[in-house]
């Protein structure tokens, strides 16, 4: 395997403005990732044209995640909701194409938050109508979308690989992937190698997180299962190294994300040990 590797953001900062960029996307370069994750909190705020000339400086290359809120679900049933929804993922995808990225993904789909209830009866067509003519933008712009099925707590419409598949397969475009994540995985899936199995060339970008969200090898997710099953469809996509700790991130997005532990202090530590990691793997 000789795939990209990626580094998300939130290691190293949970703003996005002047000094914050200079030292997420320069930390990423220094330890040799390929890539930097770039999370969308605020398409409506964010600097793309510095963002662009710092990753330019610093020789990497970057791609856009974000999460959609109560008030831009397109899932919903609200009209009004949708069309909020419509227009931020439109923002998004400019932003994304501003600096030069080829892929945005994540929980494009519906609402990222704690759910008590099953989808509406028409979540899921509303949601496919809107990433469907989402993706005929993005591939204008020769942008992949990418999918992420997230846990239970965090959505109630893509939870497995399976319904990420069955949902690109409703829109019935060819520049959707599947976004897997490990962590994700390790709460809905039966097994990491038939879900990546079951994915095949559908696969296009991989999240790698503990089940913990902390160091790399420090928890109990089966990762040498997991490569190897990577291996055997010959995914050569990114693979994105995510971890989250209450000392860094947004509080908003870590209140969503149930991230109440302070898992770590020192990033450049964090990330060095899990670049190093991942390299043993691949």
């Amino acid at each position: 395997m000789k795939n990209p590797l990626g580094i998300h953001a939130l290691v190293w900062t949970g703003s996005w403005q002047g000094k914050d960029i200079d030292f997420a996307i320069g930390n990423s370069s220094k330890l040799g990732f390929d890539i930097i994750e770039i999370p969308l909190l605020n398409p409506y705020n964010f600097d793309a044209d510095y963002t662009k000339k710092v990753l330019g400086i610093n020789r990497i290359q970057a791609v856009t995640s974000l999460g959609l809120s109560d008030e831009t679900d397109i899932s919903s049933n609200d009209p009004e909701v949708r069309k909020n929804g419509a227009r931020l993922l439109s923002k998004a995808l400019e932003m994304t194409h501003k600096i030069g990225a080829k892929y945005m993904g994540g929980v494009l789909y519906s609402a990222l938050k704690k759910y008590n209830a099953p989808p509406f009866q028409n979540a899921l067509i509303n949601s496919v109508e809107i990433i469907r003519d989402l993706s005929l933008q993005a591939k204008k712009m020769g942008i992949t979308i990418g999918l992420e099925p997230v846990n239970r707590y965090e959505s109630n419409l893509i939870n497995t690989a399976s319904k990420a598949l069955e949902f690109i397969e409703l829109t019935g475009c060819d520049n959707i992937c599947v976004h897997l994540d490990s962590y994700h995985m390790n709460i809905e899936e039966s097994n990491y190698r038939e879900s990546i199995l079951q994915c095949g060339r559908k696969l296009g970008y991989f999240h790698v997180g503990e089940n913990h969200r902390g160091y790399l090898g420090k928890g109990h997710i089966n990762f040498v299962e997991i490569f190897s099953a990577m291996k055997d469809i010959g995914y050569q996509g990114p693979i994105t190294f995510e971890s989250f700790s209450s000392s860094v991130v947004e509080p908003q997005l870590s209140n969503t994300l149930g991230v109440w532990r302070n898992l770590w202090d020192d990033s450049n530590d964090l990330a060095k040990k899990a670049k190093s990691y991942l390299e043993s793997l691949i």
